[in-house]
């Protein structure tokens, strides 16, 4: 059989790193991407065929995907849109810019880069699309707006671009994990820091008691947190299942939410995610 190949995004750590190295042992041709050079450098060494790919850079997304379909003779038979990155504060003290500047990278750039690709899955006559998304793109938590809002924007395209491909034989996919043990927090700071005047907030007093000490201390994995692995087993089902699933939930708090969105009225749900 010929070896099957894959695109990833994001794959310096947490999901996208684990994804890489979990489908590279199960005998995929893994193109492990990152936005910068330095960890693809690590990642070569370790024997991934990486190189970069920045969703805010759309001659880096077409050379990647160039490089993609010359190693492999012109075709790609996956896509894992995966990097993204958050911007924690309140609503009222986030720049219109940060929103801009963030849905470069989790929106914007997932729905560039697809539309690359897909014609090369067009042409060959099959494919998967594997797009990140998570918890928060169905409940909301408080501190998170800007990450909340990119990942309910995905869900939307991604559902509508599952049906309007559902004539095709290309397999559109949502990925939907709660707490994974990641450094998507670490990566948050610098976001934070350049885009939230927290101090001169209103909500100073909220920040002190919550969001600090939760963003710079290490207190150890979240409630219900789980390795990076959980969410590698769903990608492995997403792409060698005859029948992929419309979307995978991982972790227990991914499933609770999506109960409690079925059972309660939009207050009481209000009220159970604002103690979170």
């Amino acid at each position: 059989m010929t070896q099957k190949s894959i695109l990833i995004t994001g794959c310096s750590s947490g999901i996208g790193y684990d994804a890489a190295l979990t489908l590279k042992n199960r005998g995929w041709r893994v193109f492990a991407t990152c936005r910068a050079q330095a960890d693809c450098d690590r990642l070569q060494g370790e024997g991934f065929e990486s190189f970069v790919l920045d969703y805010t850079d759309q001659p880096s997304m077409e050379a990647a995907l160039a490089t993609c379909l010359e190693r492999t003779g012109g075709t790609l038979d996956a896509l894992f849109n995966n990097g993204a990155y958050g911007i924690p504060g309140a609503v009222e003290d986030l720049p219109t810019d940060a929103l801009r500047t963030i849905f470069e990278t989790n929106l914007f750039g997932y729905h560039e880069l697809t539309r690359l690709v897909l014609p090369v899955m067009r042409a060959q006559g099959h494919g998967r699309i594997l797009n990140c998304s998570s918890v928060l793109g169905f409940a909301t938590l408080p501190w998170r707006g800007a990450y909340n809002s990119t990942k309910f924007a995905m869900e939307g395209l991604t559902d509508t671009l599952r049906i309007e491909m559902r004539d095709t034989p290309i397999h559109v996919v949502l990925i939907e994990p709660g707490p994974i043990t990641s450094k998507i927090r670490q990566n948050s700071i610098p976001h934070f820091e350049k885009w939230i005047n927290w101090q001169a907030s209103p909500r100073k007093a909220h920040y002190e008691a919550t969001l600090i000490d939760r963003l710079y201390k290490d207190n150890g994995p979240d409630p219900f947190e789980l390795p990076a692995s959980a969410v590698s087993a769903k990608v492995v089902h997403a792409l060698e299942s005859a029948r992929p699933r419309p979307r995978y939930f991982i972790t227990t708090p991914t499933y609770m939410m999506a109960a409690l969105k079925r059972l309660l009225p939009t207050r009481a749900m209000d009220a159970v995610l604002a103690k979170i």
